[in-house]
């Protein structure tokens, strides 16, 4: 039983709207052109693939595409845009699901892997990932850096979005190593707001290179985003590429 927590049908109906900066053309199609180059002529298997937000664009760039998905609901909005002959997707868990078949890129993308809430089962997130990869493939992570140095002393809320329809902050447990992000949402133009939070586990680089090596991968590239800037101190977030050793 993986912890991560489920999409539900109003979550998954609202996903596409909402997350219109990770929708656009310039977002989507970064990450398009740096998980195509990797795949090359061979397959691609999306973790948690959700509403398709990358896999279909991926598909459609010419890249057979597998995916695994938790939330039936997430998935039946993905099966809205492509059939399940052109793209598979298997409800199940990134950490123990298992799907026919090698690959050349198995990818998990903005923040997801942070969805799994202990450190072993992001331990065995990356072990599944190894179990499908063909020699020398390779798994693609985009993950935030912990905003941790932002908390003054005594505080455990960062704020990440201050606009007119959403309001959005993070609360942090450092003993647990898990995060909360809150949101309030504006609900039409009545004033009314709608809240949620979700609870995610925070790992540093170094922190996922070690559950790499577990799971006999190595690190070949890190950069701070899509289009391949380079990764430094102060970067926001990182993309990661591991490969598969041995033969």
């Amino acid at each position: 039983m993986t912890s991560s927590e489920l999409w539900g049908r109003a979550a998954a109906e609202r996903y596409d709207v909402e997350e219109t900066e990770m929708g656009s053309a310039a977002v989507v199609g970064a990450t398009v052109d740096f998980l195509a180059e990797l795949a090359g002529d061979g397959r691609a298997l999306e973790f948690a693939i959700g509403t398709g937000r990358v896999g279909v664009p991926l598909r459609e760039r010419g890249v057979p595409v597998v995916g695994i998905e938790l939330s039936e609901h997430m998935a039946a909005v993905l099966r809205r845009k492509v059939d399940e002959e052109t793209l598979p997707v298997t409800i199940g868990d990134m950490a123990t699901t298992v799907v026919p078949g090698e690959f050349a890129v198995v990818y998990l993308v903005y923040n997801t892997i942070s969805n799994l809430l202990t450190q072993d089962e992001q331990v065995e997130c990356f072990r599944n990932a190894a179990r499908h990869l063909a020699p020398g493939g390779r798994f693609v992570i985009e993950l935030n850096v912990p905003p941790l140095r932002f908390l003054p002393p005594g505080q455990v809320a960062v704020p990440f979005d201050v606009s007119e329809r959403h309001l959005g902050f993070d609360t942090f447990d450092l003993v647990e190593q898990v995060l909360v992000s809150h949101h309030l949402t504006r609900d039409g133009d009545d004033g009314r707001y709608r809240r949620g939070s979700s609870r995610h586990r925070y790992a540093w680089p170094a922190e996922l290179d070690l559950m790499a090596r577990l799971a006999g991968l190595e690190l070949e590239r890190r950069v701070a985003d899509w289009s391949g800037a380079p990764f430094t101190q102060d970067s926001g977030k990182h993309v990661s590429v591991w490969r598969k050793t041995g033969r």
